[in-house]
């Protein structure tokens, strides 16, 4: 396994090589070590799928349905999860890199040791969903998406765009935003309690402020 640190937040990743891993593009109850490259699965529906110690790439899974199940020890990349609902899957030591979850639905979603990096979570929903350890996004877009009833203490949100995201009875207590763009970002500040920020994001988080609290601010 190899280590990936974001902030204080590292997280542990797999370190996986094509040459020991078997191709294939079948879908079957669990894929070990396997290597999936460009498989079209969009719209299949998975019931306690479970997929360890595997490479994916550029596979389509748009408009699937993924209930129960898990993925474990996998690296997986330019993938499309478009408007997929996950419900109830385990997701632990996985980098997932340059993927699409737009309009995805994550229902009762466990992370542990989960980097996502260069994604897309626009129009995404996340409800119950849960770090049980360490969890990064980086340079990710989580634009009008939108987050309820989530337990994501002491993760990072590095350098990405919240423009639009509803935050609704989340916990992100020591949360780690620093780089990223809070304009336009939709919450009440009790969601916020906690959270590291940078100077560069205090005028935002003055917008926020005033708008919470409905205040008016006059210039004479």
């Amino acid at each position: 396994m190899r280590t990936s640190t974001i902030g204080d937040v590292k997280v542990l990743l797999p370190d996986l090589e094509p040459d020991d891993l078997d191709t294939t593009t079948d879908l079957a109850d669990s894929l070990t070590e396997v290597l999936v490259e460009g498989a079209a699965w969009r719209g299949v529906h998975l019931e306690d799928l479970s997929i360890r110690s595997s490479l994916i790439t550029g596979v389509d899974l748009s408009e699937s349905t993924w209930e129960a199940g898990s993925l474990y020890g996998c690296e997986i990349t330019r993938t499309d999860f478009s408007g997929t609902t996950l419900t109830g899957i385990t997701i632990e030591r996985c980098a997932i890199t340059g993927s699409r979850f737009t309009g995805t639905r994550l229902t009762d979603v466990r992370l542990k040791d989960v980097l996502f990096d260069g994604c897309r979570f626009d129009y995404a929903t996340f409800q119950r969903v849960t770090a049980a350890s360490s969890v990064a996004f980086t340079d990710c877009t989580l634009t009008n998406g939108a987050w309820s009833s989530c337990r994501l203490p002491r993760i990072a949100l590095r350098s990405c765009d919240l423009a639009g995201l509803e935050l609704d009875s989340c916990h992100l207590d020591g949360t780690d935003l620093r780089g990223s763009r809070l304009q336009g970002l939709k919450t009440p500040l009790d969601n916020l309690r906690g959270v590291t920020l940078g100077d560069d994001q205090l005028p935002d988080l003055t917008q926020l402020t005033v708008a919470a609290l409905d205040l008016t601010v006059r210039n004479d």
